[in-house]
């Protein structure tokens, strides 16, 4: 994994949350990976990096209250690395309300490159910040559950709290829960 800058000192720690552990990584510029630890893709960091809850604090409480409903946006330095694309994507993600919902068609609209749906879906697909960076916000046109990092039935939980609209399982006739 390379989301984070060679040169600069990298923390990480894992903490316990509703969905399964997620692995937090960083360095004193800001938090760089949200990674989930259940499934087969579970992942450590290189043996250099130094392992230390003190630099994610403010990460671990604003998860904690966002899992409570008690808190709708983050408020955290972040330092994600990407192409100057997949950047504009991810900060236009974090302007989706809490609770809504857009298509990767719509992001690309408002991106002023409505060409461009495909690789908005693959630019959220290589989000180093899920839920910080709200990827789990973005569905298909037809209001369908789409990839997600984390697999649907945590992408399904999340909107779930959030208490967005229903939407439809892209593998499923079945709409959530």
């Amino acid at each position: 994994m390379s989301a984070i800058a060679s040169s600069a000192p990298a923390y990480w720690c894992e903490v316990d949350a509703p969905i399964g552990p997620l692995l937090l990584a960083g360095t004193p510029d800001g938090l760089s990976v949200v990674h989930f630890q259940c499934g087969p893709r579970a992942w450590r960091p290189p043996g250099k990096w130094l392992q230390r809850e003190e630099p994610f604090r403010l990460a671990v409480t604003q998860l904690r209250e966002y899992f409570a409903g008690a808190r709708r946006r983050f408020e955290l330095a972040l330092a994600p690395r990407g192409t100057p694309f997949q950047l504009a994507v991810w900060q236009l993600l974090r302007t989706i309300p809490y609770g809504e919902t857009l298509s990767y068609g719509e992001i690309a609209r408002r991106l002023g490159r409505p060409e461009a749906a495909r690789a908005v879906g693959l630019a959220n697909g290589a989000n180093p910040l899920p839920i910080i960076v709200p990827c789990h916000r973005v569905i298909g046109a037809d209001g369908s559950l789409t990839g997600f990092g984390g697999g649907l039935p945590i992408k399904r939980a999340l909107l779930h709290l959030e208490g967005a609209a229903c939407v439809r399982d892209l593998f499923s006739d079945q709409e959530c829960a």
